[in-house]
């Protein structure tokens, strides 16, 4: 089924456009999280971050410095985050691979922070040794 993305990057659904290029679109989001939240996404419907060739991942990368600096001189905000989601228990709704561009201001309360967790040292090495051993298998 076609996203809301794909008719977005179609014109099928209008969007507030911030800026587009051959392989991205970055829009407002109609359920801001902060006045300013914007989308940038990838053109081609893919799923994750995972799913992404390198230079889409590069080129979708490279638009949300774009326009972070651009919401940063408009809006003037305290800061941003950035946000994205892969798979629905991470919380991701429409799967087709966005970046979330968070305006913050001092006091908000737009995303509450995790709770930090505990890890002994041998945890930690146990993990590490865990995924760098599959660091490059595909």
């Amino acid at each position: 089924m076609t996203s809301i993305f794909t008719k977005i990057v179609s014109g099928e659904i209008p969007s507030a456009k911030v800026y587009e290029d051959d392989l991205t679109l970055a829009f407002l989001d109609i359920n801001p999280a902060s006045r300013g939240h914007t989308l940038v996404i990838c053109k081609p419907e893919l799923p994750s971050l995972l799913d992404l060739p390198p230079d889409l991942l590069v080129a979708t990368t490279r638009t949300t410095q774009l326009v972070a600096r651009a919401l940063m001189a408009a809006l003037e905000p305290d800061g941003f985050n950035i946000l994205q989601n892969n798979g629905s228990a991470a919380g991701q709704v429409v799967f087709h691979y966005h970046v979330h561009i968070i305006p913050r201001w001092s006091g908000d309360r737009v995303l509450t922070p995790w709770r930090p967790g505990a890890a002994s040292p041998s945890d930690l090495r146990d993990i590490a040794a865990l995924i760098a051993a599959q660091v490059g298998k595909e």
